[in-house]
């Protein structure tokens, strides 16, 4: 039979144990996506000066511009953020950077007819280029969102091993910009497409704070 004090003794280490449970939960991203940011660099601590300043978008640009988009797109991505939590998740892709993408792109489908630009030439919520991959599912399905975000994480790896001495920030910058134009014009961190790339950073981050 047990004395009271190695009974105390164990009843303290239980207690103990089972504290430490919640806090290792926490850490995983699978149960809580908010915390998720993917393999490739936490957008969180990266810099980034929004969307361009110019003379046609003085009041609209630069952080706060950048973040009057994204709030403005909210609403529309609300349908698609559980969907986009799981792609970016399947990829190991913030699921922030889906959202922002999305914003930038096509505003949540918003501006989209049929599912494509006033063109013709991109297609779905992440605007793929029918000259450059065929674009796959509904406009707005998970089959759609699974191949765009696929191809995002490709172009990423590619410049990881076009440059392996990069960054990691470089590395996802020129990813995101590859995403858009391409990765055969990147060839310098001077290369990549800034104005793109911080505006999508600046939207990721406003996302981040609300949920994705």
């Amino acid at each position: 039979m047990l004395t009271p004090v190695i009974l105390l003794g164990f009843i303290a280490l239980i207690g103990t144990s089972r504290a430490s449970s919640p806090f290792l939960h926490s850490i995983n991203p699978h149960l809580h996506p908010r915390l998720y940011h993917g393999c490739y660099g936490d957008i969180m601590t990266m810099e980034t000066s929004g969307a361009l300043c110019n003379i046609k978008s003085l009041l609209h640009c630069g952080i706060r511009g950048s973040e009057m988009f994204a709030e403005m797109d909210l609403r529309t991505l609300k349908p698609y953020q559980t969907l986009i939590k799981e792609v970016g998740q399947r990829h190991c892709v913030d699921p922030a950077l889906v959202a922002a993408i999305i914003s930038r792109e096509s505003h949540g489908g918003a501006v989209l007819q049929n599912g494509w630009d006033h063109r013709g030439l991109k297609f779905g919520l992440m605007q793929l280029d029918k000259q450059i991959c065929h674009p796959i599912g509904a406009w707005d399905s998970k089959e759609h969102l699974l191949q765009g975000v696929e191809i995002l994480a490709d172009r990423i790896k590619a410049i990881q091993k076009k440059f392996p001495t990069w960054n990691m920030v470089q590395h996802l910058k020129g990813g995101l910009s590859a995403f858009k134009s391409g990765i055969e014009g990147i060839d310098t961190p001077a290369d990549i497409d800034d104005d793109y790339v911080d505006d999508v950073i600046a939207r990721a981050k406003f996302y981040r704070h609300h949920g994705y």
